[in-house]
């Protein structure tokens, strides 16, 4: 068995991560060496302006500066070292200040990948340890992002994928938001209707490219779904290794997310699992996940900790 020490960094729209691990990409073993998550909304204003915010920029590069710090503590090369940028900065007119910021700070450049690339890697990452006794394929693996939703579907690799634009941050800023820029708080009912529409729309395209009625296993990824699952669990602190791979009822995730329709600012941030970063794009996300669920007839959702971050891992470690 070789072993390969990597580093791999996912930048979103809401969030940034990384993933520091020993794997034998031929086998699948691995080993984690640290993980850690923050959120920088690289995104803000995005969908309206065209353009990532002086302020978004700088978070991130706070955030790029820490986490070099933790990949040099670890001894890994830059040629071991990936960094993988979604939404935002595909969308973005000034993309190229984001990607000069990260080769300055980590010696690497970032690949501003496409939809279908992204959900590839979100692919592997949630897949390659599931049991096929345990979990039946074809497996539909979802990752509901800040800026866009993946959908890719396969039972070894992927076979059929679609990236759409309904991330949980830009359907807030989308519908949520007044024109001074401020949330509102509490949705109406007009706002649900919206988002749940510009979610069916989304769906019909996907539906044209990914043939959603064979989905046998519905996997969902990312913050969202994460926070859903831990709620579900009714968790004291987030725990990653009870949330990994726990089951979430179609009927859990309407009540959960009728729980959040209704609940203040506050009342979300009090949540034990909610991340702060998370508070004000919950509800967005969680209306994502319920209006999928609801259209593919699933009764479940298979709550995954490992995603795009990991399938970044191996796809360096391959290269």
């Amino acid at each position: 068995m070789t072993m390969q020490r990597v580093a791999a960094v996912d930048c979103g729209t809401n969030s940034i991560r990384l993933l520091v691990a020993e794997l034998d990409p031929e086998t699948g073993a691995f080993t984690e060496l640290d993980r850690r998550m923050e959120i920088v909304r690289l995104g803000q204003g995005v969908d309206r302006t065209g353009r990532l915010a002086p302020e978004a920029l700088e978070r991130t590069f706070a955030a790029c500066r820490r986490y070099a710090e933790v990949v040099a503590s670890f001894g890994v090369p830059p040629e071991r070292t990936r960094f993988v940028a979604t939404s935002a900065s595909r969308d973005a007119e000034n993309r190229d200040e984001f990607v000069r910021g990260v080769v300055d700070i980590l010696g690497v450049e970032p690949e501003v990948v496409t939809g279908d690339q992204e959900a590839a890697f979100s692919f592997t990452g949630a897949t390659k340890e599931l049991a096929p006794g345990t979990f039946a394929p074809p497996y539909l693996v979802v990752d509901i992002g800040g800026g866009s939703t993946e959908f890719v579907l396969g039972t070894e690799r992927a076979e059929a994928a679609r990236s759409v634009d309904i991330g949980c941050v830009r359907l807030t800023e989308r519908h949520l938001a007044r024109p001074d820029g401020s949330l509102t708080e509490t949705p109406t009912p007009e706002q649900v209707t919206a988002i749940r529409a510009d979610v069916s729309a989304a769906l019909d395209d996907v539906a044209g490219v990914v043939p959603l009625e064979r989905t046998r296993t519905l996997v969902g990824l990312a913050g969202t779904v994460t926070t859903l699952g831990g709620v579900a669990l009714e968790l004291d602190t987030y725990d990653p290794s009870r949330i990994h791979h726990s089951r979430l009822s179609l009927d859990r995730v309407r009540e959960i997310t009728s729980r959040l329709l209704a609940a203040t600012h506050d009342e979300r941030a009090a949540i034990p699992v909610m991340h702060p970063g998370r508070v004000d794009v919950i509800t967005a996300g969680a209306l994502v996940l319920l209006t999928i669920m609801e259209r593919l007839a699933v009764e479940e959702v298979v709550v995954s900790e490992h995603d795009i971050l990991d399938g970044i891992a191996f796809a360096c470690a391959s290269s």
